[in-house]
C-alpha cells in the first residue's frame, strides 16, 4: 500500500510560546512552529496501514523551507519513509483553495515520478485556521472518494476497497461503517485509535518506529523539495493571487495572565499552623 500523509506547520499555541503584536495579531516569526496536532492521527492511520499491509508512507507539506522540520517531526514522532516539501515564494500567502491546488499538483507529480497512490491521509483541521477544508478540497481536485471523521479502518488489498468506521457529523455517540474504493482520501478524527491485535503486528510496529527515529536523524537525505515550476503551476492560480478568501477579522488567542494572585506568608509567622494542616495530606500521598 502506498500512502501519503498531508501535514502542516502551525504556531505553537502552548502557554508562553505565542507572540502577538500590539494589535493582537499573531507574530509568526516570533512564535515557534510545530506539526499540526491533528495530523498525528493521520500519521498513525498510515502507520497502521503499513504494519498490516506493507508498502510505503510519505509525508507531504506545502510551506516555507522551515516546514522541513515539520516533516522531520512527522517522520520521527510517528512514521514516514520519506518527505516531500512543496515550497517557494510563489506559494506564499495561500488560502485553503490555493493550498489544495498546490497539494493536488504535488500528488499528481508523485504519481507520475514515484508510484501510484492508494490512500491520502489528512487531519480533519489545523490548530490555526481550523477550517477543515484543505483535505476535502485537495480530494475534490483529485476527483477521488473521501471518508471523513474516521476512527477505525481496514483495507482489502485484493478487492481494492477500504472499510472504515466514522463518526456521523462528528458525534461520538453515533458511528457508521462505510466502504470506499481505492484510491481515496481518509480524514482522521481525533478519536482515531490504531489497533495491533496480532503479535506480529506489534513487533513490526516496534521495528518500524525504531527505524523511523533513526532515519529522522538524517532527514535531509530523505527530503525532496518541489517548487511551482516543478509542479507546472501558473503563479496566477496559487499563492496570494490564487486565493479567493478574504479574512474580515481575526480573534486573537487570549493571553494567560502574567500574574497570579498569591498569599504571602512570613516563615516566622503562622507557617507552623500551615504545615500542621497539610501534614495529613502529605502522609496520605506517601501511602
Amino acid at each position: 500500500m502506498r500512502s501519503i500523509v498531508l501535514t502542516k506547520g502551525v504556531p505553537d499555541f502552548s502557554e508562553g510560546a505565542v507572540s502577538f503584536d500590539e494589535d493582537g495579531h499573531l507574530e509568526r516569526g516570533k512564535t515557534p512552529t510545530v506539526m499540526n496536532p491533528n495530523d498525528a492521527f493521520a500519521l498513525e492511520a498510515a502507520l497502521q496501514t503499513k504494519v498490516r499491509h506493507g508498502g510505503e508512507v510519505s509525508g507531504m507539506s506545502m510551506g516555507p523551507p522551515g516546514y522541513a522540520d515539520v516533516l522531520r517531526d512527522a517522520m520521527e514522532s510517528v512514521y514516514t519513509d520519506d518527505s516531500y516539501l512543496l515550497s517557494d515564494r510563489e506559494l506564499a500567502a495561500s488560502d485553503t483553495w490555493a493550498t489544495a491546488i498546490t497539494l493536488s499538483a504535488g500528488l499528481e507529480k508523485y504519481q507520475e515520478e514515484v508510484a501510484d497512490i492508494d490512500i491520502v491521509f489528512a487531519g480533519f483541521k489545523t490548530a490555526d485556521g481550523e477550517t477543515g477544508q484543505t483535505g476535502p478540497q485537495t480530494c475534490w481536485a483529485m476527483d477521488w472518494p473521501i471518508v471523513t471523521h474516521v476512527i477505525a479502518l481496514d483495507i482489502d488489498p485484493d478487492e481494492r476497497t477500504l472499510r472504515a468506521k466514522r463518526l456521523v457529523e462528528g458525534d461520538i455517540d453515533e458511528i457508521e461503517t462505510v466502504e470506499a474504493p481505492l484510491p481515496c482520501f481518509v480524514i482522521t478524527d481525533p478519536e482515531f485509535e490504531p489497533t495491533y491485535r496480532k503479535a506480529s503486528h506489534r513487533l513490526t510496529h516496534k521495528q518500524l518506529r525504531a527505524e523511523t527515529e533513526e532515519r529522522a536523524a538524517e532527514h535531509d537525505e530523505h527530503l525532496t523539495t518541489w517548487d511551482h515550476v516543478d509542479l507546472n503551476l501558473d503563479p496566477d492560480y496559487i499563492g496570494l493571487d490564487g486565493s479567493p478568501t478574504i479574512v474580515s477579522s481575526v480573534d486573537p488567542i487570549p493571553k494567560a495572565p502574567s500574574e497570579r494572585e498569591a498569599t504571602m506568608i512570613d516563615p516566622d509567622d503562622g507557617m507552623g499552623d500551615v504545615l500542621e494542616e497539610m501534614h495529613p495530606y502529605a502522609a496520605e500521598a506517601g501511602d
